[in-house]
């Protein structure tokens, strides 16, 4: 004699009445593990948070920068870049001009994803800063977007809190801000 699992009249709109022995069976097992394995890999995917990645001339004033004039929250690294998420920089897309040549290693070697500068940007937004970039013109710090979409945010926060700017370029997005101690920071959008 067969048992037969029958579901709710929701679902069991959708599946036929199942024999319980076939759910039972090695097959059926594996088939719910690989179905359960699927819902936990999109509820992890969904919920982690967009993270966009700045370039920086210097760490130490980034920090200055944006924990004490954009005043911004330090955040937890997210959970997928403890498992070997490797963030692509698209090394063959960077332009040389903003590669430092003096002091830092290349992007490409031993970068790992948890290190650098980890904010809260928004509630389920945060920004990643790591060092890399070069100086710019008159030694000033740079710090370089990846993304058009982070840029515009940064900007909005700059404006929020009030900091001085002055918006060099539209397309790709490139403006200036002084920080506390008068040094000029271009904050330039890298154009592929």
């Amino acid at each position: 004699m067969a048992l037969t699992l029958s579901f709710p009249h929701t679902i069991g709109a959708f599946l036929p009445p199942l024999p319980l022995d076939s759910l039972l069976s090695t097959q059926g097992i594996m088939v719910m593990l690989l179905a359960a394995y699927a819902v936990a890999m999109w509820m992890f995917l969904t919920s982690a948070p967009k993270v966009y990645t700045v370039m920086v001339s210097d760490l130490e004033i980034a920090k200055q920068f944006y924990e004490g004039m954009l005043e911004l929250p330090a955040a937890e690294v997210p959970l997928h870049y403890y498992y070997n998420y490797e963030q692509t920089l698209g090394a063959t897309a960077i332009d040389p001009l903003y590669m430092s040549s003096v002091g830092t290693a290349p992007v490409s070697t031993g970068l790992n994803g948890t290190d650098g500068l980890w904010y809260q940007l928004q509630k389920n937004t945060q920004l990643h800063i790591i060092s890399g970039a070069s100086l710019g013109n008159k030694n000033r710090q740079r710090h370089v977007g990846f993304d058009r979409e982070c840029m515009d945010k940064l900007l909005q926060r700059v404006q929020v809190v009030g900091v001085k700017y002055k918006i060099r370029r539209e397309k790709p997005l490139n403006f200036l801000v002084k920080d506390f101690e008068g040094r000029v920071i271009e904050m330039a959008e890298l154009s592929n």
